[in-house]
């Protein structure tokens, strides 16, 4: 997470990204910032260097020119110089902005192609079926598999079945983990693409199929609630015994019998 400084340089390199990025093809750009924060991460000295506040803005971003000039769309090249004019809590938060802003991207192209709403229930529906299968959760995660093998697998598995842009952001997750665990980043991923039309994510969980006309009432109530529309995600939990909870950030609306049992056995422990 974004602190201090490094939040107040955020909003300055978003402004430069949104000045470029309308006429940029918006696939294209999540893959090239995706891969300059890729390169960041990996040359370590490079990316002190170019975090280096007593360094001048124009020093660093002449040699971010030198450095991808040619090698990447000019929207991309704009947004990396802001990012490296830009001053920073910490090195690793310049190449954490640069893939966020590649999130941005591509969540711009789902919108675009009125694919966002498919593109948030598939990196959710992805997240539970990783979690429910041991031995691809570890092939996608082990740090010996290549690569290469990842990006197959994932293939096999995803192309043609979802959102181009779904697709995107799960290779990116799985082949750069960037220190995080697979679900950590679909949970980050997915709230980054949530944003793109300012709403929030409910992880809803049922012991049955809620129906549409319950899905409707419950949003409607959590965009009255919370003053902001509300995406949910709804998962089918027969553990909850009846009932249903809602997580939205760190808030926890929980009606479940399995919850009030819970809670029952935290008072008469205390």
């Amino acid at each position: 997470m974004l602190r201090g400084l490094s939040r107040a340089s955020l909003a300055e390199v978003e402004e430069r990204f949104n000045a470029v990025a309308g006429s940029a093809d918006l696939g294209s750009l999540a893959d090239e910032l995706f891969a300059v924060a890729d390169l960041f991460d990996r040359e370590h000295g490079l990316r002190r260097n170019l975090s280096d506040p007593a360094r001048p803005a124009a020093q660093k971003a002449q040699a971010v020119r030198v450095l991808l000039e040619g090698k990447v769309s000019g929207a991309a090249l704009e947004t990396v110089i802001a990012a490296v004019s830009a001053k920073w809590a910490r090195s690793g938060d310049l190449a954490d902005v640069l893939e966020r802003l590649g999130v941005i991207a591509a969540a711009a192209e789902a919108e675009a192609a009125s694919r966002l709403d498919d593109v948030e229930d598939e990196l959710f529906r992805f997240g539970r079926i990783v979690a429910s299968d041991l031995e691809l959760y570890r092939t996608l995660t082990a740090p010996g598999v290549p690569a290469q093998a990842k990006q197959e697998l994932l293939g096999s598995l995803l192309a043609g079945k979802v959102a181009p842009t779904t697709l995107r952001l799960i290779s990116q997750l799985v082949v750069h983990p960037r220190g995080r665990s697979l679900d950590r980043g679909l949970e980050e991923f997915g709230y980054l693409v949530a944003a793109q039309r300012q709403r929030l994510v409910a992880v809803v969980r049922s012991a049955v199929e809620l129906s549409e006309e319950q899905k409707r009432r419950l949003a409607t109530w959590l965009r009255t609630s919370y003053g902001r529309d509300v995406h949910l995600n709804v998962e089918v939990d027969p553990r909850v015994l009846g009932g249903f909870s809602v997580h939205i950030g760190d808030d926890l609306i929980d009606t479940t019998i399995a919850g009030r049992i819970e809670e029952v056995r935290r008072r008469l422990a205390g």
